[in-house]
């Protein structure tokens, strides 16, 4: 299995709005694992595809602490959203090291095809639903740091900057 880079914060590509996937094909399903390996070695929770550059609305997520409950959303769509919210630290596999809080719903229900084109509607409540809204921002072309304050974005996005560049002059070294 491949191993797929995953796009850093500032990156315009993470702006990208997902398209729906037309197929569930041996190419989805190469993706698919190739994501949960990604994520995985990355130790995430979640992954868009549009954080590896691949514009099309899929998820991988897998909040178990063993490791071993993968659940993958095709085209998936919110279709409930509890009104009861809560604040809460989030991190990003686009935005290493840097976690703050993000006001989501406390629960969620969403459809989406799985591997198989099947039709599943999966209600959510704590890090799942937390882990599902994330991602689905993603989709849409969103970045957790959008719902932080201008001031905190672009220390952000200074730092993130900064830390690539020191990067790839020590790769260069």
């Amino acid at each position: 299995m491949t191993q797929l880079t995953i796009l850093r914060y500032p990156d315009p590509r993470l702006h990208t709005v997902a398209k729906p996937v037309a197929a569930i094909d041996a190419r989805v399903r190469q993706l698919v694992d190739a994501m949960f390996q990604t994520m995985y070695d990355a130790e995430g929770i979640g992954l868009a595809a549009t954080q590896v550059d691949v514009h099309e609305r899929l998820l991988v997520i897998d909040v178990s602490e063993t490791r071993d409950q993968p659940l993958v959303l095709i085209n998936p769509e919110i279709v409930w959203a509890s009104a009861e919210t809560r604040i809460g630290d989030e991190g990003c596999l686009s935005v290493p090291g840097i976690y703050d809080g993000v006001e989501r719903s406390l629960s969620v229900k969403v459809e989406a095809l799985d591997l198989d084109g099947q039709r599943q509607v999966h209600a959510a409540e704590g890090m799942l639903a937390v882990c599902i809204q994330h991602e689905m921002d993603h989709l849409m072309g969103k970045v957790f740091v959008e719902y932080l304050s201008p001031l905190k974005r672009n220390r952000i996005k200074t730092k993130l900057v900064k830390q690539k560049k020191d990067e790839e002059r020590d790769a260069v070294r």
